[in-house]
């Protein structure tokens, strides 16, 4: 089933906390999509995104990646036991295919840790499961592209990713505030990168 919907192209008409909306043959697909693959999107530009379709008994999530790569991550992660697909995304926001390999492969019980929703009993119990499903690392861990200027600027979006992925409205202000000397410190900031470093300040706030 969820290889139904293979991908979605066309024009891009929202994008949201969590959700962007590709225009399809006169149709707005809302496709789910992590902080980092909807800073890529532009209102009004032609995206093609690799999908998932989750189907539950009583709702069809269309979930959305950057490449193939990532949708594949995607689904060898939501088949873990206790892993949904909300989570397995949560994974994905905070960790790109490859640098998930990279911590697998060595055991980084932290990595996992840093996913909101991840202890470090379940860090563990993950690491086990995935060691040998997900494949060995392909090579070095490739960089965050910067995000291109566009409708929202850095803070609008680094607070979204942070409430979609569960925190509150106040500690998202809090962990926007904390990073903002890195982020003014960059040309052109790096969602992505803000994104990992407002994480792991939430998680020693915790």
């Amino acid at each position: 089933m969820a290889a139904m919907i293979a991908f979605v192209q066309g024009p891009v008409a929202v994008v949201g906390a969590g959700v962007a909306v590709v225009e399809v043959g006169g149709v707005g697909m809302a496709v789910q999509c992590t902080p980092s693959t909807l800073s890529g999107l532009r209102v009004g530009e032609v995206a093609r995104l690799a999908t998932s379709l989750v189907v539950r008994e009583d709702s069809l999530t269309l979930f959305g990646f950057a490449d193939d790569d990532e949708r594949a991550t995607f689904e060898v992660l939501q088949a873990a036991p206790g892993v949904g697909p909300k989570l397995a995304q949560a994974i994905l926001g905070v960790h790109s295919p490859e640098a998930l390999r990279v911590a697998v492969a060595a055991g980084d019980e932290k990595a996992l840790i840093a996913v909101p929703g991840i202890g470090k009993a379940k860090a563990a119990k993950l690491l086990l499961e995935y060691k040998d499903k997900l494949g060995a690392p392909h090579g070095t861990v490739p960089a965050q592209k910067p995000v291109a200027s566009g409708p929202a600027p850095w803070h609008e979006q680094l607070h979204s990713a942070l409430v979609g992925l569960g925190y509150a409205p106040r500690e998202a202000d809090e962990a926007v505030s904390r990073v903002a000397p890195d982020a003014e410190a960059q040309a052109v900031p790096d969602v992505g990168a803000l994104l990992r470093l407002a994480l792991r300040g939430l998680n020693r706030a915790r």
